[in-house]
């Protein structure tokens, strides 16, 4: 199971991780983050110890997403560094994510 972030442990376990880590902005309400719940865990499973994959509910913490320009979701964002590499917003393919990963990630 991917990571469930809050706004205050954003900053340890996103931006100051070693690993690129893989951010999953959703809500319960959405449709299509719930469709993707799977993908994102099956992520995690697959990518343990090269990306940290983690997921944050927007309406139980708006700080973070607001930071980020997030405007819709679900939303990912690739952390490497503690910056942002990469964006992909909507339901996607899980072959897209990791080809995403794959070039920007590892």
């Amino acid at each position: 199971m991917a990571i469930q972030l809050s706004d205050g442990a954003f900053e340890a376990e996103v931006l100051q991780c070693d690993l690129p880590v893989l951010v999953d902005f959703w809500a319960p309400w959405c449709g299509p983050c719930r469709a993707m719940g799977p993908v994102i865990d099956e992520l995690t499973n697959e990518y343990a110890g090269q990306v940290k994959v983690a997921k944050m509910n927007v309406d139980e913490n708006p700080s973070t997403p607001s930071k980020y320009g997030i405007r819709a979701i679900p939303t990912l964002i690739l952390f490497k560094g503690g910056e942002v590499v990469e964006q992909i917003t909507g339901a996607v393919s899980k072959s897209s994510i990791k080809e995403m990963l794959s070039q920007k990630a590892l």
